[in-house]
């Protein structure tokens, strides 16, 4: 829940300060914790002259797309966003669950979103570089510092019309397919959503993909699991809580989605168990901030297996009788309109090779990727990557050759590797995301992120860790 004033601690003082700098920038760029990135001045791939203006398809109009598409046309390019919603959001845009036919899968829904979900960040640090989330701005109406999705909506939807975004996108249109021509241009087939024909196809200087990664579940194995006789839904399709009144619920997971999910569900449901395969033994109890009248929020270990008489066993050996398994356990990075031209593949959630986590080597710059990364403040992130996107298109900034950034991408494998970290960890940020962030803004000749703004996180970071039970959370 939110954070009253009256709970924050001595350590949120410095939220306070940093409140005070929103919308500031250092008069000095605060010194990096690594060596000033270099600048690639020489080009190494093809592209028209450097003053035409390009003919650009945006994959998706949520952050990630709206973001592209302002870059994009700072720079005199062209860009044409396609979008299978009616409006801009993206998976700020709420919308019902899959049908009960499908509850573990995306089906037609692409938000994730339920309907209690509020941030699990400061709105002050969560807004673009130039376009503050700010509390009290026009058409803002949820004031408070972690607000409901709704006013995520809001802000994106005033970002758009602020820039004059919407003439360009095309909306209930699917991009079926992205097909690699002659010359480095690409053929995008699109259609119009119920439509039965092939679609239309169009040909563009270059591809940017914005379409978002909390859509394709993620489910977990579990031995046993199809002839247990309970109910399984991915989080994908949760939506409210009074569906699992007076039942036991297990819930597969241990970010942010899984805790939110699991206190959300216990004002209704008769027992919530999360299973954690990191959690240890002396840990599986009775989690803090509930009383007796509130159903038992439990914490245990990893699901062992499933049973036909309705039990699922944990690894230690305990067992209880439920009701419904609900899979909190991520999501698949999935681009089903990209053919084996794009020379990307998906293996264990790593979108390979991209060369900083944007462009495949092979096809660079006329294929990129934004919004991939994981564990960020996503809009500045977005911005950034989209500044770097559109200065490379535009000729203004250039990168290295095709064999350098494969030799790039390999050593941040090896580090990856050393460091112990799954495949599926590779686009997770946790660890770097501000130096990532400063990498990109000195590419694109733009200053580095605010320190305000990474102290905020950082706070905000290590209260929610402290005090997970004062804290609405979101994955």
């Amino acid at each position: 829940m939110y954070l009253p004033e009256s709970r924050i601690d001595g350590r949120n003082r410095l939220i306070r300060q940093a409140e005070l700098m929103a919308g500031r920038r250092e008069a000095r760029p605060t010194r990096r914790p690594y060596p000033k990135p270099k600048l690639h001045t020489a080009l190494h791939f093809p592209l028209p002259m450097p003053s035409a203006s390009l003919r650009l398809a945006v994959i998706g109009a949520g952050a990630a797309g709206l973001a592209a598409a302002r870059e994009l046309s700072r720079e005199g390019h062209a860009p044409v966003v396609f979008e299978r919603a009616a409006a801009v959001g993206g998976t700020w845009l709420y919308a019902p669950p899959a049908t009960a036919s499908d509850p573990l899968g995306a089906a037609a829904t692409h938000s994730s979103l339920y309907a209690s979900l509020r941030t699990n960040l400061p709105r002050e640090t969560m807004g673009f570089l130039d376009f503050p989330f700010a509390a009290g701005a026009a058409g803002s109406e949820d004031p408070r510092r972690f607000p409901e999705h709704e006013e995520v909506l809001r802000y994106l939807d005033a970002f758009a019309r602020r820039f004059d975004l919407l003439q360009l996108v095309r909306f209930e249109t699917e991009v079926v397919s992205v097909r690699r021509e002659d010359a480095g241009r690409w053929a995008v087939t699109s259609r119009k959503l119920g439509d039965k024909g092939s679609g239309e196809e169009e040909v563009y200087d270059a591809v940017v993909v914005c379409n978002g990664h909390y859509t394709v579940p993620r489910i977990a194995a579990i031995p046993g699991v199809n002839a247990w006789p309970g109910k399984q839904i991915h989080s994908h399709n949760y939506r409210v809580p009074e569906p699992f009144l007076d039942q036991v619920v297990i819930i597969i997971g241990a970010s942010a989605s899984a805790f939110d999910i699991s206190r959300d569900i216990a004002t209704t449901a008769k027992e919530v168990h999360i299973a954690d395969r990191s959690a240890p033994v002396d840990t599986c109890e009775k989690q803090p901030g509930y009383t007796s009248t509130v159903a038992k929020l439990m914490l245990k270990l990893q699901i062992d297996r499933a049973l036909e008489d309705g039990s699922v066993v944990f690894q230690d050996g305990s067992s209880i009788k439920a009701d419904v398994i609900m899979h909190c356990t991520g999501y698949l990075y999935d681009f089903p309109f990209l053919g084996d031209d794009s020379t990307v593949t998906v293996d264990d959630n790593r979108v390979d090779p991209l060369y900083k986590h944007v462009f495949p080597p092979e096809v660079a710059p006329q294929l990129s990727f934004i919004g991939l990364p994981w564990k960020v403040i996503p809009f500045p992130l977005f911005e950034l990557q989209s500044k770097w996107v559109a200065g490379v298109l535009a000729g203004r900034i250039g990168l290295p050759s095709k064999d350098e950034m494969m030799g790039d991408v390999k050593a941040f494998y090896s580090k990856l590797e050393a460091r112990g970290w799954p495949k599926r960890y590779t686009h997770n940020f946790s660890n770097y995301q501000f130096e990532y962030d400063d990498w990109l803004a000195a590419q694109s000749g733009h200053p580095p992120v605010e320190e305000w703004r990474k102290q905020m996180y950082a706070v905000n970071a290590k209260n929610k860790k402290d005090r997970p039970e004062l804290s609405r959370r979101v994955g």
